[in-house]
């Protein structure tokens, strides 16, 4: 039986402009960093997909590397649209990147224009589209002039292979000049990608303002520390948890769970529930709060959480005082 999505999916779901642009993104997108590789279940991929878009999350975030092994969330997604979503096409923002390494040589790493390009066509090979709606780089090269890695991204789009470019992971400084070569060029840069979490606050040191000031939109990743910032690890590490399964790609380890975290997620867990919330519906509301947030990235292992990740949209306001409480705690 062909998927038929809910008829009331954009009913609850808000949208917000990215930035100076047309684009309007859901307030929550679905990232497909882990739990959507050929080590991970198709038919779990596909029902968290189908609750995702059936909510109103019509963005799904992909990139090159993503699996394990890398590539292959790119090929789950391709058999997924293929057998329920490429009816729904138009409805759907999908995003990919590329600037880390995906295969030997001097060719399949950082921000060559060989390598975006090379990249990005295998990319829509393995996904089964004719373009992406949003192609990131996806970390600054800092050997390959930026004019030619920005250059990469501006011919991509005049390509017809993606409609918009973004960046992820740049500074500051290095973001200002990113936007200023794609101005210059005429494709503007529509959104950085940067992590973003409680535990990882560094965009508030220029980056926002910086995203702010010049019309550019924001879509933080990692926005629960990969789980830190929920009641997974209150007590203890449990088995099947990411922290559990050494799945390498960046995933979060055992090691990076210490007494001193644990003390402050206990405190933060202590005050969500005073909002009515729990710890991870209040780390996406905390990011949320910002106008200068487009919408935030949330990466799931079961379709309950998309649920559960949702209702963070029910009460994103925070008083002065809870705010006070949340940077005595994390000080």
């Amino acid at each position: 039986m062909s998927y038929l999505p809910k008829p009331n999916r954009y009913k609850s779901m808000p949208y917000r402009r990215c930035g100076k642009s047309g684009l309007m993104l859901p307030a929550v997108s679905l990232g497909l960093w882990h739990n959507f590789g050929a080590i991970d279940s198709l038919e779990n991929a596909r029902t968290i997909l189908k609750l995702a878009f059936d909510s109103g999350i019509t963005h799904f975030d992909l990139a090159n590397n993503y699996g394990p092994p890398a590539g292959s969330a790119e090929e789950t997604f391709g058999k997924i649209f293929k057998d329920d979503f490429k009816s729904y096409r138009d409805e759907l923002i999908i995003s990919t990147k590329a600037g880390w390494g995906m295969w030997e040589g001097p060719y399949g790493d950082w921000g060559s224009k060989k390598y975006l390009v090379a990249s990005l066509d295998q990319s829509l090979k393995r996904m089964g589209l004719d373009y992406v709606d949003l192609f990131y780089h996806h970390r600054p090269d800092p050997e390959t002039p930026l004019e030619e890695t920005m250059g990469a991204l501006d011919l991509i789009v005049r390509r017809g292979k993606a409609l918009y470019v973004g960046i992820s992971s740049y500074s500051a400084s290095e973001t200002e000049a990113a936007i200023a070569v794609l101005n210059q060029l005429g494709t503007p840069c529509l959104i950085h990608q940067p992590k973003y979490s409680m535990f990882d606050r560094w965009v508030e040191g220029g980056l926002l303002d910086v995203l702010g000031e010049k019309g550019v939109g924001c879509i933080p990743f990692s926005p629960l520390a990969q789980g830190l910032l929920s009641n997974k690890y209150l007590k203890g590490i449990p088995k099947g948890s990411r922290a559990a399964s050494h799945r390498g790609n960046g995933a979060i380890e055992e090691d990076a769970i210490t007494p001193e975290k644990i003390a402050k997620v206990i405190k933060l867990n202590e005050l969500a529930l005073n909002r009515g919330q729990n710890l991870a519906q209040m780390a996406l509301s905390w990011i949320l709060k910002d106008d200068r947030i487009t919408s935030v990235l949330i990466g799931v292992s079961k379709p309950e959480q998309v649920t559960d990740s949702i209702k963070c949209l029910e009460n994103i306001s925070f008083s002065a005082e809870e705010l006070n409480v949340i940077n005595n705690i994390l000080a």
